[in-house]
């Protein structure tokens, strides 16, 4: 069981149509939102955002209190370089993404050791379910947690304002895949963690249903 998670870092876009922003160029540099996953025996970093130990140790003990040594597993929701800047920072955790993912991370010859291809049920408590349009193989994961059905979406939920108008990212490769996806996560999560904005709560969702 999920029994704790946190925000560790709050992304934010590269270029944002929302604000007035094109997408012909960027605006600021870019970063991912980073969560921590916690079990019984787990912890557990979706995307980990920033590069350089000293900068993601400080990131993770201001928002826990704990070590990069802690973190026993790594999970990406998709190859982007921005949502593995910091994977290097925790080598001794085990990391992990779907097999499309991992077969281009590894490729890239960028790290000492391969990312582990996963798919379906993790650690016996989390589903990564594939949510593609961003990326043809990207997943989010799913948990509960404390009665509500929450779903860590990287690039399948870019921010709120993407997920309200249920639309991919300018770089995304199919944007009706990136709609369809957007449109059952709806059915599925009571809180978004988006890819570059902060978590949100959503009415459509499980618990909302059964409200």
């Amino acid at each position: 069981m999920v029994h704790r998670w946190d925000v560790i870092t709050v992304g934010n876009l590269s270029r944002n149509r929302y604000w007035g922003e094109g997408d012909d160029a960027p605006v600021r540099p870019v970063l991912c939102t980073c969560t921590l996953v916690q079990g019984a025996d787990f912890r557990l970093i979706v995307d980990p955002s920033v590069a350089g130990p000293e900068r993601m140790a400080a990131e993770l003990d201001r928002r826990t209190g704990l070590d990069l040594s802690d973190v026993t597993h790594v999970f990406l929701t998709h190859e982007h370089g921005d949502h593995h800047a910091g994977l290097a920072c925790f080598p001794e955790a085990r990391w992990m993404a779907a097999p499309p993912a991992a077969d281009v991370i590894n490729a890239s010859g960028r790290y000492a050791r391969g990312v582990e291809p996963v798919s379906g049920r993790i650690l016996e408590a989390i589903d990564a379910t594939p949510t593609p349009g961003h990326t043809a193989s990207h997943h989010s994961l799913r948990f509960d947690c404390q009665g509500l059905s929450v779903v860590v979406a990287g690039d399948a939920v870019m921010t709120r304002d993407f997920w309200d108008e249920r639309r991919g990212f300018f770089n995304s490769v199919d944007f009706t895949l990136a709609a369809a996806t957007i449109e059952r996560l709806a059915t599925l999560a009571d809180v978004v963690v988006p890819g570059h904005d902060n978590c949100f709560l959503t009415a459509t969702g499980p618990a909302g249903r059964r409200g």
